[in-house]
């Protein structure tokens, strides 16, 4: 998949943020591909050792907001919790949290794809964050 200059604005991918009610959360800006540049980034669980979790409830919908036109057209978001990985779901930028208790970390890879051809992105990143759930 190739990554074009055309597109996208800014020097970096936008800011996103997770919101959990009405609160908002910003997530640690990873590996990405933008306006031409690659930046590799360590996975998710390292980048994130030693931050403080958000804490939330069992079955706790959570919002990814990424202040940003065009929005990204694909997704994926990716759990890891006691070394092992789950994909999850997301529907209308939103996914529920499990009900097990736990330190849950998460990836989220957006992708900026070109609407006439099928193998161009525009810009992709990964964003990261951490949850507790209590």
């Amino acid at each position: 998949m190739g990554c074009s200059k055309d597109g996208t604005t800014g020097e970096k991918p936008p800011k996103s943020k997770i919101k959990i009610g009405k609160e908002s959360y910003e997530t640690s800006l990873g590996t990405y591909c933008w306006k031409g540049t690659c930046v590799d980034a360590i996975g998710s669980v390292e980048r994130l050792k030693g931050k403080v979790p958000v804490k939330v409830k069992p079955n706790e919908e959570i919002r990814f907001v990424i202040d940003y036109e065009p929005k990204p057209n694909d997704f994926h978001l990716t759990q890891t919790n006691e070394g092992k990985e789950k994909e999850v779901t997301v529907r209308d930028n939103r996914f529920v949290v499990p009900t097990e208790e736990g330190i849950y970390y998460y990836d989220y890879g957006v992708w900026w794809m070109d609407e006439k051809e099928e193998h161009l992105s525009h810009g992709d990143a990964s964003y990261a964050f951490v949850l507790e759930v209590k």
